[in-house]
């Protein structure tokens, strides 16, 4: 019976022992593998068998992309100003040996060597550069710390300043900066504002004395045209009196002509002729001798009528 007891206890140690032996690497995972010791080799992906109390796992490594967010850092500007800044880096373990072996606590070996580079490159900036240029900072420390963190086998992909944080007398002085420039910039586009609204009414009445002188110019053509219109008629219509009034001059001396009148009687024609056109209005009218006779006349006959 206690045979049968210890055989079936090593059996099960037996199983205990090949299970622990099968060993099953997850994706984007690595395991660094010791013999006795020394390094022997690293799993990636897929089921792996260990040598039972030889090989061990020393180190399990993470191959995804890790974000570490480190506490702000005091650093000096080239002007001595002193401020805190906080970074974000992003790194990827691109060798799981290199990382294993490489340094004893690679997160903590990275924050010190962000801390010291940041502080190298903020000391040649001033203030306001460092304000400004995120972007070339953070530029130069993922350069810098990449280079650095290589031969642990870690590649960093990103680093982000997170926040820029200057003193408090600083943050006053800034703030009264900005808004002396906001005060600036509205005081600008406020008298750009008024110039405009000045030039469009001085537009608007330079305009309106142009179209007021245009209609000026039109009334005044329209009034020459109709005086000048009116001057034709009124020319017209004494031409056409004038034609007429001749006409019936014409036509009574043809009807005496055909009626056979004498000398005497065109003599008296006349006379009538020279009375109208004295009209009462001439002082003196030089009549012809020929007919002063029969002017003598027809007064003498004009008498005896009486």
């Amino acid at each position: 019976m206690g045979a049968i007891i210890a055989l079936v206890v090593l059996l099960f140690l037996l199983v205990v022992i090949l299970l622990s032996c099968i060993k099953i690497v997850p994706q984007a995972h690595a395991y660094v593998v010791e013999r006795l010791g020394a390094y022997q080799q690293t799993w990636s992906v897929g089921l792996h068998l260990k040598v039972p109390f030889i090989d061990k796992v020393a180190k399990r490594v993470v191959l995804k992309e890790q974000v570490v967010d480190f506490a702000p850092q005091p650093v000096i500007t080239k002007d001595n100003v002193t401020m805190r800044i906080d970074t974000v880096v992003f790194f990827q373990i691109t060798d799981p040996k290199l990382f294993a072996y490489g340094v004893e606590n690679p997160i903590m070996a990275i924050e010190n060597l962000t801390a010291t580079t940041l502080r190298n490159i903020i000391g040649e900036m001033e203030l306001d550069q460092t304000l400004t240029s995120r972007e070339v900072i953070n530029t130069k420390m993922r350069a810098s710390l990449d280079i650095a963190t290589d031969p642990w086998g870690i590649k960093v992909n990103r680093v982000e300043l997170k926040n820029i944080i200057p003193p408090a007398a600083i943050q006053d002085a800034m703030e009264k900066q900005m808004k002396a420039e906001r005060e600036r910039r509205e005081a600008i586009l406020r008298a750009e504002g008024e110039k405009k609204s000045t030039v469009l009414v001085a537009e608007g009445q330079k305009e309106s004395a142009i179209l007021e002188a245009e209609a000026e110019k039109q009334s005044a053509i329209l009034r020459a045209e109709a005086q000048k219109e009116k001057m034709i008629r009124e020319a017209e219509g004494e031409a056409e009196a004038i034609l007429k009034v001749q006409k019936a001059t014409a036509d009574g001396i043809r009807m005496i002509r055909e009626a056979g009148a004498d000398e005497a009687v065109l003599k008296i024609k006349s006379l009538e002729a020279f009375e109208k056109a004295a009209d009462g209005q001439a002082t003196k009218i030089i009549i012809p001798s020929e007919i002063q006779g029969l002017a003598g006349l027809a007064a003498s006959a004009r008498e005896i009528l009486k």
